[in-house]
């Protein structure tokens, strides 16, 4: 069994880790292309900063798409764009209307103007550059907190995970319980190295946005179907058959069994 220093780590994790990676090379993924990380302003790095975490904000019960619709919304006000100050001084319907799409908008617009008003006051009009200070924002917990850290810090201090790293993470048994994603992440982070938490978060989020589906995933296209106990997930006949075809490295040369003739009695 493969372990790494730490004793209770999941046996065979490293080649389920390296064939989700070798996918998700060949495979972009919404979190590729319209991701938290991707939207910001690079070219002026507070700004960047505050971008991601709005988008961050906005991301939870919301599809990457809508996310990025709401933050190019933001970016395109006049005049200021989307920075501390104009979302200060931006009439609150407004502010809704850009937001419209994304999971609880209105709860989330208060958010966005009492975080505002507290980086403005507090931060200088950034953001907060450790996890308490960021957890401590309105709308912002553990997954948030860790992937702005990560992003807008550059400082990898604990796992993002959100509802594809815990789903995904339990279905591939590196978690044993599947009871939160503040639980998973804790389960996780006792046992994988840290030099893979940076990349952890993207890796699953886009295995699971592509391939290891909430409902129905694509068992038998997965490269590393050989290696996952698939807990929870509900296997046809019909799909646990192909399955046992592709993993047993004997069936192309074994004897396939004579059919069976059809009777009927009348």
């Amino acid at each position: 069994m493969e372990h790494s220093s730490k004793d209770n780590s999941p046996a065979k994790w490293r080649e389920l880790y390296h064939g989700i990676k070798a996918y998700r090379q060949d495979h972009v993924a919404p979190v590729d292309v319209v991701g938290c990380a991707m939207l910001g302003d690079k070219t002026d790095p507070k700004i960047y900063r505050y971008q991601t975490l709005t988008a961050l904000q906005l991301s939870s019960q919301t599809k990457d798409a809508v996310t990025a619709g709401a933050i190019a919304n933001l970016k395109s006000h006049e005049p200021g764009g989307l920075t501390v100050e104009s979302i200060l001084a931006m009439d609150p319907k407004t502010l809704d209307g850009y937001i419209s799409k994304v999971g609880f908008h209105n709860r989330k617009a208060l958010y966005m103007k009492q975080t505002a008003e507290i980086l403005k006051t507090q931060y200088n009009s950034d953001i907060p550059d450790t996890l308490s200070g960021l957890m401590s924002l309105p709308g912002i917990g553990p997954k948030m907190a860790h992937l702005a850290m990560q992003e807008a810090w550059n400082q990898t201090v604990g796992i993002g995970v959100d509802t594809h790293v815990h789903r995904i993470s339990h279905r591939i048994g590196w978690t044993k319980y599947l009871k939160t994603p503040e639980h998973s992440r804790k389960e996780l982070e006792e046992w994988l190295p840290r030099q893979y938490w940076n990349e952890i978060n993207k890796l699953l989020v886009g295995f699971g946005q592509t391939l290891c589906l909430p409902v129905g995933p694509k068992c038998t296209e997965c490269p590393v179907s050989h290696l996952c106990p698939r807990i929870g997930v509900k296997t046809t006949s019909a799909m646990q058959n192909k399955l046992v075809q592709i993993q047993s490295p004997f069936f192309n040369d074994s004897p396939r069994p004579a059919k069976r003739t059809k009777t009927t009695d009348r």
